[in-house]
């Protein structure tokens, strides 16, 4: 449904409050009042059939008798009643409301059938209402008036909502909106990320999230929101592996064994680009410090401390988040000890004494804000009755407003520091209770900066050896299907992986102990054999699995051992027979676990980690979400030990990363190409100097529908790849970009003229840096498409000629396009062939209109769209004029 009437929920004109009353303490009474008390300049109207006037306002009997038509309507009224005032709001042609009271599911799927009806959005119910202190609206039942600011927070929970304004109120932490989202029954975290990623004055969104409902648009406009600005949430209902819960990884008890529900979620945030934190103070700590810090090069924090133990406190606890207190460089060192005398240790943290002055805070901030290797400061102090806490504050405060270095504070004490770091709080320079307090919220600076480059990273091309065959995956899984196989035997898995490029043990099957001595013999000793079983998948838990086989006699005792005790332990389970492989000595492979699930709400994941019994034992698993490049695949292994296994140590040479990075992206490939694969493992898959080799695997199968939302992020579009022939011949592929087309694309922009640059980007640019460039090649494919041209060079190599964007608002229903070919192309016929490409994408995915701002000037590109049938109007600049196309 659209998010344009969000405009009306929170910017309305007319408000009308449905239930008011003058009951005091009852909530129809308290949104009243707080609509007034906030200075709400627009109309208020109160409905109320037995009662004349509210809160000094006439009230009205009904939704028809109100003098105009709201834009907002706040429900106060029981739940019964909601659906039918849903449908009257909508017949009177309100298009938001706002649900306070809470509905049971039948009310809840009326009210939802009665504001589809009338393109209504309601938020609620449950809810605590809304606050947006810059336009003077408080539509809530709270106690407590946020303050204006740059923060968006959205929360599922009321209380968390009531001690969010709590605790902001005294820190004069502010609000661009404040929303409580209720039962989200309607309005989501998706709408609200999609209007707060694009409103001017939020400048952080913060979330509490209980459970979510929705993926697929949750992570498009988590991902489009985190592009602009910092994203942070609190996700609350961690669980321990094992259980399930809503908006958690209720996966198949096969998988859920091994995995952390809650990592499933975390793996989702982090590919979003939304930063996780643990409480609602790390929430606003961490915000205190990314709204107003400068972006950070690295992560060098220095300690300052009139105490040697607040510094060592510090220390710990950066030490516990995985990083370290940098050594100063040589210059800052023997400029501090200039400073700080002879008998300073030249160590950081830097211990500027007990007694030390504002003028000597105020020198040391100066000196470390003048080293290009730090990149923040932790300056704290502990109250001494040598020197003022307050001069100091007001020293550091002076320091950062010359200098603009990221600072971060800690006064530490209780009433005597209180009006000190007032001071900062009105300064706007962050400030904490602890040094770890302030040492967590440098972390999340840092992990930030992680979010953002994994969002604009630049992933290197996939290795020419990855060309997938997911025609023979398939049928594969098809035969199975039709055979009424819900696992796909040994045989079949190799075939599967074989089809995607990944290495496989050559594996024979034995009908019985006698032919599985006779396959030995044949293969060559010493062989290893696995009892094969629908029913079994943890086969050494039977005693299913015998290594190193030397002899005929061997392998067939090793055969009747298995058979007697899966009849022992297992005699539900059917055996049909024995895998039997020649092993291949790697005395330095290491074992590996790669594996994928379904989430129910997430869709397909992708698994890592330690292979072998470890894989339950230890259950070090990292959980990633399809699609995987190289440097997605490369930090999903970062989180495991297993990371560390792969490395050189003593004589035992590393194993090849690349090789356990592509087959993961082999994996999260097959996966996407193939929906009727539910859940699958390679256990173990042999890591070595050499490469991988999976021994062992396991897929299991269903019949699948047709979903393209069946990934949470949608994977690259093979199929609108096209060639083309241009009128000179010249063969042409038109296809989607991708993130591996920066470098061309860099090459590309180069080759343009000064004119053609200034045409598409309104203003002459040499070159576009890696951030700008990477929001270009690094797209979100449902709500954004960009078609290049691409064609051999003249070295052989494959270089850009045209691009073709557009970006669909999220409503879908429209899109703004921009287009550029090379200039020496024109006359081809490639910006014809673009458009009409453009233009059939655009109706495919069911959007009304195209529109672009044309430079009046640019002749060319309006005598080409005028072709095409554009309406060219004026625009909102002088000199730009606004062409649109009606596609549906």
């Amino acid at each position: 449904m659209s998010i344009s009437y969000l405009q009306r929920l929170f910017r309305p004109r007319s408000i009308a409050v449905v239930g008011a009353t003058n009951r005091p303490q009852s909530v129809g009474n308290v949104v009243m009042r707080n609509l007034q008390a906030g200075g709400f300049e627009g109309a208020i109207m109160p409905i109320n059939p037995r009662q004349d006037a509210v809160a000094g306002v006439l009230a009205y009997p009904d939704v028809f008798s109100l003098p105009r038509t709201p834009d907002l309507a706040v429900l106060c009224t029981p739940p019964e009643t909601v659906p039918d005032l849903i449908d009257e709001l909508g017949v009177r042609g309100t298009r938001a409301a706002l649900v306070i009271g809470g509905m049971d599911e039948a009310q809840q799927a009326r009210a939802l059938a009665a504001a589809a009806r009338h393109d209504l959005r309601f938020l609620g119910g449950r809810s605590l209402g809304i606050q947006v202190p810059p336009f003077r609206l408080n539509a809530s039942f709270s106690h407590v008036r946020a303050l204006p600011g740059p923060i968006g927070f959205v929360s599922q929970s009321d209380a968390v909502g009531t001690l969010v304004l709590d605790w902001a109120y005294p820190r004069r932490v502010g609000f661009s909106h404040f929303v409580s989202l209720g039962d989200a029954a309607d309005i989501g975290f998706g709408d609200m990320l999609d209007y707060l990623g694009s409103d001017p004055g939020t400048r952080a969104i913060l979330l509490y999230i209980e459970d979510l409902r929705e993926r697929r648009t949750f992570m498009a406009a988590a991902r489009a929101a985190a592009r602009n600005k910092p994203v942070l949430a609190v996700k609350a209902g961690r669980r321990p592996p094992g259980s399930g819960t809503a908006g958690f990884a209720e996966l198949s008890p096969d998988v859920l064994s091994l995995v952390d529900p809650d990592a499933v979620f975390d793996a989702a945030l982090q590919r979003a680009g939304i930063l996780r934190v643990r409480s609602i103070d790390e929430l606003f700590g961490a915000v205190e410090t990314l709204a107003r810090a400068r972006p950070m090069r690295g992560e060098g924090l220095v300690a300052v401390s009139n105490g040697g133990g607040t510094g060592t406190m510090a220390a710990d606890e950066l030490h516990a988040g995985g990083l370290a207190l940098p050594a100063l460089s040589e210059r800052t060192a023997a400029r501090l000890k200039a400073l700080l005398g002879p008998q300073w240790n030249g160590a950081n943290p830097i211990d500027v004494r007990v007694d030390a002055t504002a003028a000597r805070y105020a020198d040391v901030l100066k000196i470390l804000g003048e080293d290009e290797e730090v990149d923040a400061i932790l300056a704290m102090h502990t109250p001494t009755t040598l020197t003022s806490s307050t001069e100091a504050a007001m020293a550091v405060i002076r320091t950062v407003r010359q200098h603009g270095t990221n600072v971060l504070t800690c006064w530490i004490g209780g009433d005597t520091v209180a009006s000190d770091r007032k001071l900062f709080v009105d300064a706007g320079v962050p400030t904490f209770d602890t040094p770890a307090d302030a040492v967590r919220a440098f972390l999340h600076m840092v992990n930030y900066r992680h979010r953002q480059e994994s969002l604009m990273q630049t992933p290197p091309s996939i290795p020419a050896e990855f060309h997938p065959d997911p025609d023979t995956a398939r049928r594969v899984v098809q035969r199975a299907l039709a055979a009424g196989q819900t696992y796909l035997n040994e045989p079949q898995v190799k075939e599967v992986l074989s089809a995607y490029g990944i290495p496989v043990v050559e594996t024979h099957i034995a009908t019985d102990p006698a032919h599985a001595r006779r396959l030995a013999v044949s293969i060559g000793f010493p062989v290893a054999m696995t009892v094969m079983s629908p029913d079994i998948r943890r086969k050494w838990d039977v005693g299913g699995v015998a290594l190193g086989l030397e002899t005929p006699g061997a392998v067939e005792a090793a055969a009747h051992g298995m058979l007697s005790r899966v009849r022992e332990k297992r005699p539900d389970a059917r055996v049909t027979g024995f895998s039997v492989q020649r092993m291949v000595p790697r005395g330095n492979a290491r074992q590996l676990f790669i594996g994928a699930a379904t989430d129910p709400l997430f869709g397909p994941i992708i698994l890592f980690g330690e292979g072998g019994r470890a894989a339950e034992l230890f259950r070090d698993l990292a959980v990633g979400l399809p699609p995987l490049n190289q440097p997605l695949a490369r930090e999903l292994v970062a989180r495991t030990r297993v990371a560390t296994l792969l490395k050189e140590h003593l004589n035992r040479p590393a194993a090849s990363l690349d090789a356990v990075c592509l087959t993961l992206m082999q994996v999260s490939q097959l996966v996407a190409d193939v929906p009727e694969l539910l859940e699958m493992d390679i256990n173990p898959l042999f890591a070595d100097e050499r490469g991988v080799t999976a021994v062992d695997a396991r897929m299991k199968i269903a019949a699948a529908k047709p979903d393209p939302h069946r990934l949470a992020i949608r994977p690259y579009p093979k199929w609108l790849e096209e060639t083309i022939l241009l009128r000179d011949g010249r063969a042409v592929l038109l296809r989607p970009i991708r993130p591996e087309d920066e470098p061309a694309h860099h090459v590309f922009i180069s080759k343009l003229t000064p004119e053609d640059v200034r045409f598409r980007f309104f203003h002459y640019k040499a070159s576009l840096p890696h951030s700008e460039m990477a929001r270009l090649t690094q797209i979100d494919y449902d709500r954004e498409m960009a078609f290049i041209a691409v064609a051999p060079g003249a070295d052989g190599e494959p270089e850009t000629l045209g691009v073709i964007r557009v970006v669909a608002d999220p409503d879908h229903q429209r899109a703004e396009f921009s287009m550029i070919t090379r200039s020496d192309l024109k006359g081809q016929g490639l910006g014809t062939r673009m458009m009409r490409k453009m233009m059939d994408h655009c109706r495919a995915n069911g959007l009304r209109e195209m529109t672009g701002d044309v430079l009046a000037e640019n002749k060319p590109m309006l005598s080409f769209l005028d072709r095409f049938g554009f309406t060219v109007g004026p625009g909102d600049e002088d000199g730009i004029l606004r062409a649109s196309y009606r596609l549906n």
